[in-house]
């Protein structure tokens, strides 16, 4: 049985006139007696009676027209919904974003994605850089924007920049009135970070391991705000990727250009490397890929 013997029977049916069916499924009747006849032959016995001046159902007939009602409407219900998630009318997309990420450039992407998809649902993962891997890896998320992995290992990993790592200093110090402070300077100030596994304090006690020999840590956190609003309380200084800058200041501290060494990693998309990304995924991705120039214009520049 196929949709299009169904959809013959149930419009005989419904009209019991063979000429009007044809009309109505833009079919000669030919084509349409043909239809019917399969559909019969395919359940085992006559679902229609047909005479010279009438059409009428039979017994099983009778039966099978509710069916196909429900059938049909099923049919073209889920041929529209598809239609709507393949359009981007509808869907749903999951994401996880390292929080500096997430808490800078993702609300402004995600507001142009709204404005072109408003009826996709988007669920956002807040989460450290090692948990957006593992989501990703784990098929929890179709998406994931990151630092560069070391082993990408069935992944596949689209750049979108080199964000360099500033100094973060207390407003009222005099480290924050410089140009550009050395790592030699900074670490003379008691060092506040994110606490382990988080990528972003491994990324900076190797980078500064070989000449310093490693971060004199004051104080830990698990969340960069928090490591904020140490700094601006006075308690010490840290090190955050370009990203955080605003972040940073409205949180009270100030961020100074850092070099000797310069660290810096580079940013991107993360997904399966052998799966077909949903349409909604697409369409979010097109979106972050369009503008990302513009959105780290005017956030990487520690100026």
């Amino acid at each position: 049985m196929t949709i299009k013997q169904l959809r013959a029977f149930f419009t005989v049916a419904q009209t019991l006139s063979f000429a009007q069916a044809g009309e109505r499924l833009h079919l000669s009747q030919p084509a349409l007696s043909l239809a019917i006849k399969s559909l019969e032959e395919s359940l085992g016995g006559p679902l229609l009676v047909r005479t010279t001046r009438s059409v009428s159902l039979t017994a099983e007939g009778e039966t099978l027209l509710p069916l196909a009602r429900r059938l049909l409407t099923d049919w073209d219900n889920t041929e529209e919904l598809l239609r709507q998630h393949f359009t981007l009318q509808l869907g749903k997309v999951s994401i996880a974003a390292m929080p500096s990420f997430a808490g800078n450039l993702l609300p402004v992407a995600l507001k142009e994605f709204r404005s072109r998809h408003p009826r996709v649902n988007v669920t956002v993962h807040d989460v450290i850089n090692e948990q957006v891997l593992e989501m990703v890896r784990n098929g929890r998320v179709e998406l994931g924007i990151l630092f560069e992995p070391d082993a990408l290992d069935g992944l596949c990993f689209t750049p979108f920049y080199n964000d360099r790592f500033v100094a973060v200093v207390p407003a009222d110090s005099e480290l924050a009135s410089r140009q550009q402070i050395s790592w030699q300077q900074l670490l003379t100030q008691s060092f506040i970070t994110l606490q382990r596994p988080s990528a972003l304090r491994l990324l900076l006690e190797d980078a500064v391991s070989a000449q310093l020999g490693g971060l004199p840590v004051a104080f830990e956190s698990h969340q960069l705000v928090t490591v904020g609003r140490m700094v601006a309380n006075g308690l010490g200084v840290s090190a955050v990727p370009s990203l955080c800058i605003r972040q940073m200041e409205e949180i009270g501290a100030r961020c100074v250009t850092l070099v000797e060494p310069i660290v810096e990693r580079r940013v991107g998309l993360l997904r399966l490397a052998d799966q077909q990304l949903s349409s909604a995924a697409q369409g979010l991705c097109d979106v972050l890929e369009k503008n990302i120039d513009l959105f780290t214009a005017s956030l990487l520049d520690p100026q």
